[in-house]
């Protein structure tokens, strides 16, 4: 299967640039997975789509403001590094830019308060900077001071309110990126849900920036798929093998829910606990272990989330959606609009 399969032509202003107001009031495409029927809804519309016999799992991982502007001592100059990934209580693996004044055992200053060493230098160029904190307050608390959201590449606002790039229920630091299918849900959406009794469980993926690396083999099995750290509980993982195990629904929301519920799952259809990093590739063909239906974001083309989605359906039934997504105006990428494959 070739990555040009995956590529389509969006005109540029249907990328949304700002989040639509309230959160729920986004539009929400409903794809029918086998046969690709397309009906056209809001997200506020979701109930109709699940019920008593429903899970909905969520990724709770919370972005960080990751972006961070210093400069090096007495010099007149802007650098700009953006966190990648907690290593130790002090130190994270970095993008930086310009990368050639970033050598090692360069010292940069955040704040007056923030200061960071570079420790060393990875094979794919990315920084180790050992951060220290001079009122020794916590280091988040700074970074969340300091610190912008990481706003993907093709957004070029600014965004007013930090908020908006978490889900409501995000509680665990760590992803550079937004799992940006909850970002339509509302506390008064998932009131509604549990009392139709939705049962609701949470996983945990970091989101790193490799989501947003484009594929740039021909032949998408040679591709190279980036690595998130993840983390299933052992109370959460019964709970959602009881719940398998009843014919109960298995709905992911967004595809870092996916693939760490298809990371855990077993060729028996159940899931264990787990923690640890995954670099699973989903692509067509792929026959789904454990997730029954998803709720997703529109991707950007040739990506390996576009791919991910595909397979859940078909590709030419995916295409097609995007195909009318774009014919009728729908909102894409980040802070736009959604579609429920069931």
């Amino acid at each position: 299967m070739k990555t040009s399969d995956f590529f389509y032509d969006l005109p540029e202003e249907l990328i949304a640039q700002v989040p639509v107001e309230p959160r729920e009031s986004s539009r929400m495409m409903v794809v029918g997975k086998e046969t690709g029927e397309i009906t056209h809804k809001y997200f506020y519309n979701i109930e109709e789509y699940l019920d008593e016999n429903t899970v909905l799992v969520l990724n709770r991982s919370k972005v960080i403001p990751a972006r961070l502007y210093g400069r090096r001592p007495e010099k007149d100059e802007v650098l700009e590094i953006l966190l990648l990934k907690k290593l130790n209580l002090s130190s994270y693996e970095c993008l930086v830019k310009p990368g050639k004044k970033f050598k090692k055992g360069t010292i940069v200053e955040f704040s007056d308060n923030l200061v960071g060493e570079v420790l060393d230098v990875t094979e794919n160029g990315e920084r180790i900077i050992s951060f220290e904190v001079k009122d020794k307050t916590l280091l988040e608390n700074e970074f969340a001071r300091i610190g912008e959201m990481p706003l993907p590449p093709y957004i070029h606002e600014k965004l007013k309110d930090k908020a908006r790039y978490n889900t409501v229920y995000a509680n665990e630091e760590g992803s550079s990126a937004a799992p940006t299918a909850g970002l339509h849900f509302t506390r008064q959406t998932f009131d509604a849900l549990r009392k139709k009794g939705v049962q609701i469980e949470e996983v945990i993926l970091h989101v790193g920036l490799g989501t947003f690396r484009p594929v740039k083999v021909e032949d998408v099995t040679n591709h190279v798929m980036h690595s998130e750290e993840y983390f299933l509980d052992e109370e959460t993982a019964q709970r959602l093998n009881e719940a398998k195990k009843k014919g109960n629904r298995i709905v992911a929301v967004g595809t870092t829910s996916v693939r760490v519920l298809e990371t855990l799952a077993k060729d028996d259809g159940t899931i264990v606990a787990g923690h640890g990093e995954t670099n699973i590739f989903i692509y067509p063909p792929y026959k789904f272990k454990f997730v029954d239906a998803l709720l997703t974001n529109f991707h950007l083309p040739e990506s390996t989330l576009l791919m991910l989605v595909s397979a859940f359906s078909t590709k030419e039934n995916i295409m097609n959606a995007y195909k009318t997504a774009i014919a009728n105006r729908y909102r894409f990428f980040s802070f736009g609009d959604c579609m429920l494959i069931v």
